[in-house]
């Protein structure tokens, strides 16, 4: 049995990560913890999972890595300056595993790989996501990773940044530049997780489109996350692909 602890045990994902694990026969709910808890009932655990907020992943991650507990991560937040300031910690820890998920999806995975494999093929890329109104980040992980998969795949095409003859805007109206590939956020009421990524070209569009309707969406992931981050080399991965075999 694997013995998973929850961090943000007592958050929506939180408690059907936490429902989850206790379902699967290969896992046992070893820990919940949540705001004002003491991290230590987390210390005899194989496997830390974190579904917090983003003022607090940082100081759950630093306290699990220096106790050489292996996490696995569905917070959002993590920009390069987050990830570089993760690496620097599992350097100094070479036996702890850590995996930040942008996506626990599978069809959200499917989604960025399809994008980035089209992404050398269009003249113009742009990335719209939708969340439900209490997520606190903007964009979302997802759109940050999608965005940098697309980038990237421009960048090795020798593509340069997308055409636009904007002069004149309205603050935010074309949303935000990342890797100059634009990124515009909604936030509203009944949504879940959605994300278009649109493509164009001479006298053509590709639009791939995910939609997570429920967050049951999510626990594949996570169980694969939590069953397969110990055999993933020591120090950070990000996303789940290899443990998909899509690297």
């Amino acid at each position: 049995m694997i013995k998973v602890g929850v961090l943000g045990a007592r958050g929506r994902m939180g408690q059907q990560v936490c429902a989850t694990i206790e379902d699967a026969p290969d896992t046992e709910l070893a820990a919940r913890v949540d705001q004002g808890d003491s991290l230590e009932a987390l210390a005899a655990c194989d496997v830390v999972v974190d579904f917090t907020h983003v003022a607090a992943v940082m100081d759950n991650l630093r306290w699990c890595v220096a106790r050489g507990l292996n996490v696995v991560v569905g917070t959002s937040g993590f920009g390069d300056d987050r990830l570089a300031e993760v690496r620097e910690w599992v350097e100094s820890a070479p036996s702890v595993r850590v995996l930040i998920a942008p996506n626990f999806s599978i069809g959200a995975v499917l989604m960025m790989r399809f994008a980035a494999t089209a992404a050398r093929f269009f003249e113009s890329a742009e990335v719209v996501e939708l969340h439900h109104a209490g997520k606190m980040d903007a964009p979302s992980g997802t759109a940050l990773r999608t965005a940098a998969l697309i980038a990237g795949a421009r960048a090795d095409a020798g593509l340069g940044a997308p055409p636009d003859a904007t002069k004149s805007e309205v603050t935010g109206a074309r949303g935000a530049a990342v890797d100059d590939v634009r990124v515009h956020s909604v936030r509203l009421a009944g949504l879940v997780a959605h994300q278009e990524v649109l493509f164009g070209g001479h006298g053509e569009t590709l639009t791939i489109r995910h939609d997570s309707l429920d967050r049951a969406s999510f626990m594949p992931g996570v169980l694969l996350g939590v069953r397969g981050v110990a055999s993933l080399p020591p120090g950070l991965t990000v996303g789940i692909e290899p443990l998909l075999g899509l690297d």
